[in-house]
């Protein structure tokens, strides 16, 4: 007999939340930020009937430190904060990246800069979320558009950070986080779940930034036996600090290999109506919901026109959005901010192909007619 749906009525910090519980988050380290809050408080109340550990930390720094170290000690581990949160995390998130750590960053986004408007939608933290941390770095971002999404990305973020010993990051803008959706819950069944590899081999022969440790590969939990050094300097093989050029050079070639050789493994991205498009609308996050609405009023009134969704925006999905590029006349990129992704699709479109930036930054999200009175002006 088939299992029931699973209904719920949900906003997208909840689904998120209840998501990372079933992806098999044990520990929660933060500090409450609005617009994520309801994140943090879900998981106080929900981890400690699943055996797992809830920590208020003193600041967005702490609690990032605290992630990093629950991970390393073996527990799949998330933080929630908001764009102030998130630019005071962003030397540790660089730390998780050079130690190939593996947890999950979520940045309920807010207008800013500075204190900004903490209750109102934004995507000005794009740029940030890629460029943040200095230095030469991967890292994975998501952008999910509902709250059925922000669940399932939310699964996608665990397993892809479990995949490729990597911090994964999962952008809501502040009205997916705060909207509330009918969704259905997977089955546990019917989602992946990804568990950390563990060694195979005797603790001497054990290396963990070894040359195999790319995609998929084991990660040793401290006190299980394997020795291991995790140190924010540049490394050997076994974690010690390097100056020898050489070493420099392996350890961030292996680290960008383990990501450039996988990319179509990472990249998750939504289609509709490109096949045949003139105007390609390129968005992301809750604005693509508004994108959507005006590329099917476009088809009402013979406009060929398409959506180009990425869910997965870092890394950006090159080849698959030049594609369609190469047939469109005009690209129509609308974000709440002044203008970011926009910069990646200039970068790859044509010469002859027009691109134009639909942009609001007032605490308000982007309509389906703004979108739609700027396609008409630019044909």
């Amino acid at each position: 007999m088939a299992e029931e749906k699973i209904l719920r009525f949900w906003q997208g910090n909840e689904a998120c939340a209840y998501a990372a519980l079933n992806a098999g988050c044990r520990f929660f380290g933060g500090y409450p930020i609005t617009p994520s809050t309801e994140v943090a408080e879900l998981m106080s109340r929900e981890l400690p009937l699943v055996n797992g550990t809830f920590i208020q930390m003193e600041d967005e720094i702490a609690g990032i430190g605290s992630i990093i170290g629950a991970s390393i000690a073996g527990a799949k581990s998330m933080t929630a904060t908001s764009g102030p949160g998130f630019s005071l995390m962003q030397e540790l998130l660089g730390l998780a990246c050079i130690c190939e750590v593996p947890c999950v960053i979520v940045d309920v986004q807010r207008a800013g800069p500075s204190t900004g408007l903490p209750t109102q939608p934004s995507q000005g933290d794009i740029m940030q979320a890629r460029w943040g941390t200095h230095g030469d770095h991967y890292l994975i971002a998501l952008s999910p558009q509902s709250v059925q999404e922000a669940y399932t990305a939310t699964f996608d973020c665990f397993n892809l950070a479990e995949k490729f010993r990597t911090p994964v990051l999962l952008l809501l803008d502040e009205v997916v986080g705060h909207m509330r959706e009918k969704i259905t819950v997977p089955h546990n069944t019917e989602m992946e779940v990804y568990e950390r590899q563990k060694p195979t081999v005797p603790p001497d022969e054990y290396l963990h930034y070894g040359p195999d440790t790319v995609c998929k590969a084991p990660f040793a939990s401290y006190g299980q036996g394997y020795r291991f050094h995790v140190d924010s300097l540049t490394h050997d093989e076994k974690g010690f600090p390097s100056n020898k050029p050489h070493e420099a050079v392996a350890m961030l070639d292996r680290q960008k290999k383990k990501f450039e050789d996988h990319l179509e493994e990472i990249y998750i991205y939504d289609e509709f109506e490109t096949d045949d498009a003139d105007v390609l609308v390129v968005a992301y996050g809750g604005v693509a919901r508004s994108a959507k609405r005006t590329v099917k009023m476009l088809r009402d009134e013979g406009i060929k026109a398409g959506l180009f969704r990425p869910l997965v925006i870092w890394p950006f999905p090159e080849e698959h959005l030049r594609k369609r590029l190469e047939k469109a006349k005009l690209v129509v990129v609308p974000e709440m901010n002044w203008g970011q992704i926009i910069f990646e699709v200039e970068r790859l479109a044509p010469d002859a192909t027009k691109v134009v930036g639909v942009n609001r930054y007032d605490g308000l999200i982007i309509t389906p007619s703004q979108i739609l009175a700027k396609v008409k002006e630019e044909l």
